[in-house]
């Protein structure tokens, strides 16, 4: 987790409750996205999904962002997909790496509230690990369809509305 507590960092609790809002809520899509490994299955009575979060400053963002994904500026959130099941019958469905100053200047410049946009940000990148996309038009809809569904569960309003 995150050392510094700024920009605001949410709880650990409150990370891993809008995690398992969306592994209640979400259910795969019906196809993987082009060029995309196979998402991982939804838990079974052997195991429980896991996913983890690395809270991170603006310089590790943008090495990550430049690396993976040839863009050298940080960005809100980085999706690595996890191996799969792992051998005790969990399943690491992957890695989010936020960066906290970039939420933090996104939030202040939509006039929303951190924990709203922290919320909207976690869920987002979740979805994407579940095999969401919004490269295409007709998937980006539907993705935001389900995170407004999720946020408006956890009590949040629609980001996109």
């Amino acid at each position: 987790m995150y050392a510094a507590r700024r920009p605001w960092v949410p709880s650990r609790a409150a990370l891993r409750a809008w995690v398992q809002a969306v592994l209640r809520a979400a259910p795969r899509p019906r196809r993987a996205p082009a060029g995309a490994e196979r998402p991982a299955r939804r838990r079974s009575a052997a195991g429980a999904r896991q996913v983890s979060i690395r809270i991170v400053g603006a310089a590790t963002s943008r090495a990550l962002n430049a690396r993976y994904r040839h863009k050298p500026y940080p960005t809100n959130v980085l999706s690595f997909a996890g191996v799969g099941r792992l051998p005790d019958g969990d399943c690491d469905l992957g890695e989010l790496v936020i960066c906290a100053p970039v939420l933090e200047r996104e939030a202040r410049a939509q006039g929303i509230s951190r924990a709203a946009h922290w919320a909207h940000i976690t869920v987002h990148g979740v979805l994407h690990l579940l095999g969401y996309d919004h490269e295409q038009a007709r998937a980006a809809r539907g993705m935001e369809r389900r995170e407004a569904q999720i946020l408006g569960l956890l009590g949040f309003s629609n980001p996109y509305a």
